[in-house]
C-alpha cells in the first residue's frame, strides 16, 4: 500500500514539473500567445514637462563688423644687398674681387586705420628698413602708404593712404580693462588675409620684456601670429584697446602669451607723430636698474626706489650732480617702484621743466633738479 501510494506521488510531481517546463518553453518561444490572451492595456498618465528654452548662443559677430573695416594688411619691400662667397673657381684664376648681388627681401604686418585722413598705425618693426610700403584693405582695395614717423621705443609707426573713403576704429579705454575680459585679435597671420582670433585679457601693465625701450603691454592669451603685428585688440564691443605687437617664447613651444601696445599709449604717440613727425619725450640721461629686495633691505627701502647704474656725460642727471650708485626714491614728488616706472615718468615731462628728484646716497638724503632736455632718437 504505502508503496503505490508512493509511485503515485513520483508521478504526480513528474507530471507537474514536466508541465512547468513546457509551460516555460511555449512562452520563451511564443510570448506572444501570453499578449493575446491579455486583457486591453491601460494607457498611461501622460507627463507634462516645460519646454527647455534654446542655449544662448555666444557670438562677437557685432563686433567683429565693427573694428574689422579698420584692420589693413601691410606688405613692405626693401632691397637687400649681399656678398657673394668667392668660388674655388675663381680663386684658382685669381679673381680675388668681391662680388655681390641683390634681391628683394619682402615682409608683411597689420595695420589699423585710424582717421578720415588715411592714418594707420602699425608696429615700427613691421617698416622697419622697408623701401616700399604697401596696404590693403579689408574691401579688397590696395595703395602705396608713406612713412609719417616712427617711434621705436613703443614699437609703434604711423602710416599715410590717400583713399576715400575710409573705414576709421573706433577708440575704446585700455586704462579700464580687467584680467578676464574677453578680446579679439585681428590681422593678418602668415598672409592669410583677415583673420580674427579670440581670447582674454591675461594681464595689463606688463614691462621689462626687452621688447621695447618703453613698455607697458597688455598680455592676452588671443593669438597673435606672424603678420598679425601692428593689427587690432578689440573689446567685445569691438572697440580698439591695443595694437598687436609680439609673441614670445614661441620657439620653445610656449602658447598664448601676446603681447599689444595699449591704445592709451597709441594715442600720446600717434598724435606726437602726426603734429611733429615724431615723439617729443622727456630726457635727462640716467640709464636705472631695479634695486632687489635683498639690496631694499640693506639700505632699509621701505616705499621703493631705482639704482642708477650709469649715466650720460654731460646729461642733465650729471648737471644736477646725480652720479652712478645713486638710489633714485622719488621724481616729481611720486614713489618710484621699477626702473620702467622712472623713465616713463621722466619721458612724460616736457622737455625745458624743471625735474624734482629725491636721492639717497649712501645714508644721506638730498633734493635736486634737473632740467629735462628731449629724450635722443633711437634707429
Amino acid at each position: 500500500m504505502l508503496e503505490r501510494l508512493g509511485r503515485g506521488l513520483t508521478f504526480v510531481l513528474g507530471s507537474v514539473v514536466g508541465g512547468l517546463a513546457l509551460a516555460f518553453l511555449i512562452v520563451a518561444l511564443r510570448p506572444d500567445l501570453i499578449r493575446r490572451g491579455a486583457g486591453p492595456a491601460l494607457p498611461l498618465p501622460a507627463v507634462s514637462s516645460p519646454a527647455l528654452p534654446a542655449p544662448a548662443r555666444v557670438t562677437y559677430s557685432a563686433a567683429v563688423e565693427r573694428a574689422a573695416p579698420a584692420v589693413v594688411n601691410v606688405y613692405t619691400a626693401r632691397l637687400v644687398t649681399e656678398r657673394v662667397a668667392p668660388s674655388s673657381l675663381g680663386e684658382l684664376f685669381g679673381d680675388f674681387l668681391p662680388r655681390y648681388r641683390q634681391r628683394i627681401e619682402r615682409s608683411l604686418g597689420s595695420g589699423v586705420i585710424v582717421d578720415e585722413s588715411g592714418h594707420i598705425v602699425t608696429n615700427h618693426h613691421v617698416i622697419a628698413n622697408a623701401d616700399t610700403v604697401r596696404v590693403q584693405l579689408a574691401d579688397g582695395r590696395v595703395a602705396d602708404a608713406h612713412i609719417v614717423g616712427r617711434d621705436p621705443d613703443t614699437d609703434l609707426a604711423v602710416l599715410k593712404v590717400d583713399l576715400k573713403p575710409l573705414p576709421i576704429a573706433s577708440f575704446g579705454r585700455s586704462d579700464q580693462l580687467k584680467v578676464g575680459d574677453v578680446v579679439l585679435a585681428i590681422g593678418n597671420p602668415i598672409g592669410l588675409s583677415q583673420t580674427v582670433t579670440h581670447g582674454i585679457v591675461s594681464a595689463t601693465s606688463r614691462q621689462q620684456l626687452g621688447i621695447a625701450p618703453l613698455e607697458d603691454f597688455i598680455q592676452t592669451d588671443a593669438p597673435i601670429n606672424f603678420g598679425n603685428s601692428g593689427g587690432a585688440l578689440v573689446d567685445s564691443s569691438g572697440a580698439l584697446i591695443g595694437i598687436n605687437t609680439a609673441i614670445v617664447a614661441k620657439n620653445l613651444g610656449v602658447e598664448g602669451i601676446g603681447f599689444a601696445i595699449p591704445v592709451n599709449m597709441v594715442r600720446g604717440v600717434l598724435g606726437d607723430i602726426i603734429a611733429h613727425g615724431r615723439v617729443i619725450r622727456g630726457w635727462i640721461g640716467i640709464v636705472p636698474e631695479d634695486v632687489s629686495d635683498e639690496q631694499a633691505a640693506q639700505l632699509g627701502l621701505s616705499q621703493g626706489g631705482v639704482l642708477i647704474a650709469n649715466l650720460y656725460v654731460g646729461s642733465p642727471a650729471q648737471q644736477a650732480g646725480l652720479q652712478p650708485g645713486d638710489i633714485v626714491l622719488s621724481i616729481g614728488g611720486a614713489t618710484l617702484h621699477s626702473a620702467q616706472d622712472a623713465l616713463a615718468r621722466i619721458a612724460s615731462e616736457k622737455p625745458g621743466s624743471v625735474l624734482p628728484i629725491k636721492v639717497l646716497r649712501g645714508k644721506r638724503t638730498f633734493d635736486v633738479k634737473a632740467r629735462v632736455s628731449e629724450r635722443p632718437r633711437t634707429s
